[in-house]
């Protein structure tokens, strides 16, 4: 592998609320979920403010050296009582665009999670990934991860 891109991390921006949802529907389970319509729907710009407002959630992107939007992730701390008290991270919604896959660019998002996690007084970090998502598997256990839980979900 080369090296890794220069990327910058940075607070996802209104504008680019668009750009996130074609990462996140730019794949076979995320292509259903989400609706790539121009209009965007406002339900998206809605839940950029809902996530903006609150202090314990963390929208980012990966900027590359000319300024292309590249990757997002979302961080979310979650104070408990558990393990005494124990904050969580919670890692959400990796991704990286189709055309800049297997550079590092993931990998530096997941390790800027784990290490603002860290900076917060997070004592756990925790992520899930679809049971099909073989390869992404592989990847967070690269990036030092265990399985450890089994993901229930229910959808309204």
């Amino acid at each position: 592998m080369s090296a890794q891109p220069q990327i910058a991390i940075r607070a996802a921006r209104v504008e680019e609320v668009g750009l996130i949802v074609a990462m996140l529907a730019d794949d076979p389970l995320g292509g259903p979920r989400e609706r790539i319509e121009d209009p965007l729907p406002s339900s998206y710009f809605a839940a950029f403010e809902r996530i903006t407002r609150d202090p314990n959630i963390l929208l980012v992107v990966a900027e590359d050296g000319e300024g292309a939007v590249v990757g997002c992730l979302q961080l979310c701390v979650l104070p408990g009582l558990s393990s005494q008290g124990t904050s969580r991270g919670l890692i959400e919604d990796v991704r990286v665009a189709k055309n800049c896959r297997s550079r590092g660019i993931g990998e530096q998002l997941v390790q800027w999670a784990v290490a603002e996690a860290r900076v917060r007084g997070c004592k756990v970090v925790e992520l899930l990934t679809h049971h099909t998502r073989v390869d992404a598997q592989r990847f967070y256990e690269r990036l030092g991860f265990a399985r450890s839980h089994v993901g229930m979900t229910v959808r309204f």
